[in-house]
């Protein structure tokens, strides 16, 4: 027996068709989260990048091929920093983008679903025979009743069809939107290996150069990895390095002959650098997020001395500020750290390294390329001690 259609099921389909549905929750980052983040990313990409230009500038000054050779490195590990930031920047776009085709997806679904019902009910409307509205006594009223309710629901139709072109149009810009966001990532992507290529040639030049003037520099490497052994805590060890540098600093402030460079304690100058007071810039040498600030505790309930920030696997560290490296190499539990002596008793700790192209003994201009963070646990931190006492990095980052 077939079932007739019936002012009942346009009902149905119009009570459907009116409803609002409620939007779809979402996990993860929120929208304003990951635009945030974008803004971050492109504004540590801008630095990083002006950054590169003023350390291309001095490299194109310097009056010696070793300063020249430095200049070169930091100004290339500066854009490698703005690589990064600029592949940061490409997922957070692909994280929105994605994040509004789910919303836009959702909003086309509850568009669609009312007027799917209601075309349904329409069709089977009219697939009722002619004939029977002559022998159904109600078939006429029924028949007038729609036509009085379909006046007021066309209308409400055409504009929700136009509704839904026009967020088929909006899905179409999305789509471009994306393949653009991937293309970004991409580039930035081949833009970061090639800037690494290219600082590991001026890296090995850059080593060259300094094996060509320092003969102290391995009596120093073993002198520091003697030291490390010594101490149990990286404080101890911290504290050490700070009462060595004083007695250094104090023995070079007497009276007497001048030594020869690079004999007995001198510091084989690799870079040329000359330090500077680390109060009036001191950068952060990762580009990131800060996940743990100074004071606060972490999961396993340390609480932290300085700053953790979560960087990209393989990400480029650079010396925060120009100083002399004091220890660099593997330390219990920390991976590999990198000791910077600053001026006026300021020094610059970095732990979780992967790897360390630093020497014990090098001076480092700001900027210069100093290692590379790990894949497994992209995570590096800095602290930054004068006299011994942590200091707030947050209130001195340029």
């Amino acid at each position: 027996m077939l079932r007739w259609f019936t002012p009942f099921g346009l009902l149905a389909g119009l009570g459907a068709f009116y409803a609002v549905a409620l939007p779809a929750q979402t996990s993860g980052p929120s929208l304003a989260e990951e635009q945030r983040a974008l803004v971050s990313a492109r504004e540590q990409s801008d630095k990083a990048q002006q950054r590169g230009d003023a350390l291309r500038r001095q490299a194109e000054a310097a009056t010696n091929e070793a300063d020249r050779i430095a200049g070169q490195a930091a100004s290339l590990a500066a854009r490698i920093q703005a690589a990064e930031a600029d592949i940061r920047a490409a997922r957070s776009r692909i994280a929105i983008v994605e994040r509004l085709q789910e919303r836009q997806r959702t909003r086309l679904a509850e568009k669609q679903g009312p007027v799917v019902r209601l075309t349904a009910a329409l069709q089977m409307m009219t697939r009722k025979p002619t004939a029977l509205a002559l022998v159904e006594p109600r078939s006429l009223n029924e028949l007038i009743y729609i036509r009085s309710i379909m006046s007021t629901v066309i209308p409400e139709i055409e504009r929700r069809t136009a509704s839904l072109r026009r967020e088929v149009q909006q899905g179409e810009k999305l789509r471009a939107q994306s393949r653009r966001a991937i293309a970004s990532l991409n580039e930035s992507q081949q833009r970061l290996g090639q800037r690494r290529k290219q600082l590991a040639g001026l890296e090995a030049s850059e080593r060259i150069q300094a094996g060509q003037f320092s003969d102290s520099a391995g009596l120093e490497q073993d002198r520091a990895l003697a030291l490390g052994e010594e101490t149990r805590d990286i404080l101890d060890l911290m504290d050490q390095i700070r009462e060595s540098g004083t007695v250094r600093e104090s023995l070079a402030m007497l009276d007497g002959p001048l030594l020869r460079p690079n004999q007995k304690g001198d510091a084989p100058v690799r870079n040329g650098a000359r330090k500077r007071d680390v109060a009036s810039a001191y950068r952060l040498p990762v580009i990131g997020d800060i996940v743990t600030g100074l004071g606060e505790l972490s999961d396993s309930g340390y609480r932290s001395r300085g700053l953790t920030i979560s960087v990209e696997p393989d990400a480029q560290i650079v010396a925060p500020a120009a100083g002399r490296i004091v220890f660099s190499g593997p330390y219990r539990g920390y991976g590999n750290i990198l000791i910077i002596e600053h001026d006026a008793a300021w020094t610059s700790l970095i732990t979780n390294m992967a790897t360390s192209s630093a020497e014990v003994g090098d001076m480092v201009v700001q900027g210069a390329p100093v290692g590379r963070s790990g894949r497994d646990d992209p995570h590096v931190t800095v602290e930054l001690r004068r006299n011994g006492r942590p200091i707030d990095i947050a209130a001195l980052v340029g």
